[in-house]
């Protein structure tokens, strides 16, 4: 099962289909369905390599989760939307919708490899294969797919996921300290001095941390699905043994040679200049 974003297996549809506008992350505006000026005829980006000098940050933080393969070769087995133009208004509303199904297996999948989620281990399988039959569904189908309510049902199980991960790590660790504060999901913490802060097994589960300063803070055992790290300073930060992190936020953050992370993630290339 492949959940990363394979650009050399994609008709470019996150290139076409998705709608853009002008930015800090992107420099035109670009409707949805409407190919970026930068896509050429093979479906690669002309200025791959320079797209954050080129005002493109956006392009390099997004991640299909392997959506935008399996609608090319799956869905719409392999016909690309330029060779069959006729296809391409369906293509670009499926593409969406797999991306949401997608997502929610990369966070199903890294549940099932947490030891602590042992007790709910069935249901966790039970809805990673359900959500899996819905990705090959026909395409007609697919735009039948209830995700807000999916996405909600999902959501109570990584939510029991977290509980139980947290507690184990906060087991594991010590001198966590009581915390008089506590981060509910969406909590608006841009620009926020949290440097060196003790963030150990704290959810922050769709919190808004655009540019704040975790340089230095401990990370270790939170739970950081959905959180938004756009320009946060991560440098010296450890994230290891973090819940639901994905390439993509690290990617849209900054960060340096200290920054721990999980073995499972890489280190973004712009970090290496900072």
């Amino acid at each position: 099962m492949d959940l990363q974003s394979n650009c050399e297996e994609c008709f470019g549809l996150c290139c076409a289909a998705l709608p853009f506008a002008v930015s800090t992350d992107f420099a035109i505006n670009k409707n949805a369905g409407q190919p970026c000026p930068n896509l050429r005829d093979d479906f690669r980006c002309g200025i791959h390599t320079g797209l954050r000098a080129k005002g493109f940050k956006g392009c390099t933080v997004y991640e299909c989760f392997g959506a935008g393969p399996k609608v090319s070769h799956h869905t719409f087995a392999g016909r690309d939307w330029r060779a069959a133009p006729e296809s391409a208004a369906l293509m670009f509303e499926v593409f969406p919708v797999v991306r949401h199904l997608h997502e929610l297996m990369y966070y199903l999948t890294q549940a099932l490899e947490l030891p602590a989620a042992e007790p709910i281990h069935s249901q966790l399988h039970s809805a990673l294969e359900q959500t899996t039959r819905m990705t090959l569904l026909p395409a007609e189908k697919l735009l039948e797919v209830d995700v807000p309510t999916h996405r909600a049902e999902i959501n109570e199980l990584l939510l029991q996921t977290s509980d139980l991960a947290r507690d184990a790590a906060r087991r594991q660790l010590t001198n966590i300290p009581k915390r008089p504060k506590n981060y509910g999901r969406g909590a608006d913490l841009i620009g926020a001095k949290l440097k060196k802060s003790d963030l150990r097994c704290v959810s922050l589960r769709g919190a808004y941390l655009i540019a704040a300063d975790l340089s230095g803070a401990d990370l270790r055992g939170a739970d950081l699905i959905g959180v938004d790290f756009r320009d946060a300073n991560l440098c010296g930060a450890d994230l290891t043994n973090t819940l639901f992190l994905t390439q993509s936020q690290l990617n849209a953050a900054k960060g340096d040679a200290l920054t721990k992370l999980p073995d499972a993630l890489a280190r973004p290339e712009h970090w290496s200049s900072l």
